[in-house]
């Protein structure tokens, strides 16, 4: 079965009456001789292929989606057609093909085999699939089986239906996906050829140094994600306060970058953001001055840039909002001075996108140097971390009291309301993007907020002499002999 991409260029030649209403990098499913029907009757990659446009009104937006959803069918596809079922077959045969699938990914060749996490993901989207295709007529069965369950989201009882071809996996309590504040300090220094003391690590040659600490600063202080903080504009950045301030400083994010098209506002606070402009104006400015460099042709060509300002910019001649560029079109603009427009950018003032690979290598020298419990960090380690950390200030009230004092002094009276009124978990909500606070309430659990409101507790009990030193000191006495023989 062949996986390719559509594309619309070209179309006025295909004898077509209007343009294709199927979305550009579509993925498209056809078997390999190239056909769509037996004898005018619909092949099932038809109705596959139909799915798959419907995603993005389905709950669906993001391309990464699509894509994803299409090697599942292909896979699950391929396997059928080995053992002479139909996509659409009977629920018998279905479910017959279902057993031998599971035991092929399970107890198969090496190649073949998927993680619990891997398979599970698989049969939610076969899962979503089957149901869209009864709905639709395509299918009058499907081979899954279904079993009532309960979850508790934000404290109301939802009832809903679980696939039982899903693997168990063990839960822990938590799982530790962030940084605590020593690890991101070590972390961001490490990326500046620093020591953990804040020396110079002489031992370490790096480059762009500036940069790469900058980008992790502005990913921790903002949450933003990879692609995100990737095809972010210097021209978005936002301006510098005259003065420092406690407060956070609103930081809206390009809707054409974010997952899913979901337009949102984070923050970022002073220092972080006075770190990205003097980047901006020391390091970036001498890796763009005079660049030569030039996006290739077969990545489009370049899309020159005059009269930029913070809205947008005259791209080939026409005024373009920056807003409406896709991340494709960002790495092929060119500064009306030469260089990319990208924030972060490499030395020949090209754009620079291999975060990934920066970060893996830091977190390797970073535990094989100083600290061995360090973790590898991704950039969505850094989002986890700005997630905590928020989540850890509103808890404890440090950002409500900010807000009071800038209130006092005459600041931003909007953003001290919402500050001071509005509950943790819709603030968090609104800077992660989530659709819900459910959405932000199942994201944190998988976190450590136990910890977080633990230590909230502690620290408000401290403030108002509910909890003294005499009494943590005689309940962490219960459990120093926890693991003796003492009784």
């Amino acid at each position: 079965m062949i996986l390719f991409t559509f594309s619309r260029q070209g179309w006025e030649s295909w004898d077509m009456t209007g343009r294709p209403v199927i979305r550009e990098g579509m993925p498209v499913l056809v078997d390999e001789d190239l056909l769509f029907d037996d004898g005018g009757t619909p092949r099932a990659t038809v109705a596959v292929n139909r799915w798959l446009r419907e995603l993005p009104i389905n709950g669906g937006p993001a391309a990464s989606t699509w894509w994803n959803y299409a090697r599942v069918l292909r896979a699950w596809m391929e396997f059928l057609a080995t053992c002479a079922v139909g996509v659409f077959g009977s629920r018998e045969r279905l479910r017959q093909a279902l057993g031998a699938y599971a035991e092929h990914r399970c107890a198969g060749p090496l190649p073949a085999r998927f993680a619990v996490s891997t398979w599970n993901q698989h049969m939610s989207v076969l899962s979503v699939f089957y149901r869209w295709a009864r709905a639709e007529g395509h299918a009058t069965a499907e081979p899954f089986s279904y079993r009532n369950a309960v979850a508790v989201f934000d404290g109301v009882m939802v009832r809903r239906q679980v696939n039982t071809a899903a693997r168990r996996r063990a839960k822990p309590h938590t799982t530790i996906k962030y940084l605590e504040s020593d690890f991101a300090d070590m972390f961001v220094r490490a990326l500046r050829g620093l020591a953990p003391d804040g020396t110079a690590d002489t031992g370490f040659r790096g480059r762009n140094l500036a940069r790469n600490a900058v980008i992790a600063e502005l990913a921790l202080a903002t949450g933003l994600r990879l692609a995100e903080f990737t095809h972010l504009l210097v021209y978005e950045l936002p301006v510098l306060p005259a003065a420092p301030t406690e407060l956070p400083i609103p930081f809206p994010v390009p809707v054409s970058i974010t997952k899913g098209g979901i337009a949102r506002t984070t923050w970022i606070s002073y220092s972080a953001l006075a770190s990205a402009h003097r980047y901006v104006g020391l390091e970036r400015a001498a890796d763009v001055e005079g660049s030569s460099w030039r996006p290739a042709a077969r990545a489009g060509g370049p899309l020159r840039v005059s009269r930029p300002d913070a809205r947008g910019g005259w791209i080939n001649g026409v005024r373009t909002g920056w807003d409406a560029l896709s991340a494709a079109e960002r790495r092929r603009l060119v500064a009306p001075d030469g260089g990319s427009c990208l924030l972060g950018v490499r030395a020949d003032g090209g754009p620079f996108t291999d975060w990934n690979t920066v970060f893996t290598r830091t977190s390797n020298r970073v535990r094989a140097r100083w600290e061995p419990r360090f973790p590898a960090v991704t950039p969505h380690r850094l989002r986890h971390t700005f997630s905590m950390a928020t989540m850890e200030r509103l808890v404890g009230g440090y950002y409500q009291q900010a807000a009071q004092l800038v209130a006092d002094t005459g600041g931003d009276a909007a953003l001290t309301l919402y500050l001071s009124k509005a509950d943790p978990l819709a603030v968090l909500r609104d800077l992660l993007g989530h659709s819900s606070v459910r959405t932000t309430e199942h994201y944190l659990s998988r976190l450590d907020m136990t910890r977080v409101y633990r230590d909230a507790y502690e620290r408000a009990g401290m403030a108002a002499g509910l909890v003294d030193a005499d009494t943590r000191a005689e309940a962490d006495d219960e459990f120093a002999d926890e693991d003796g023989d003492e009784f």
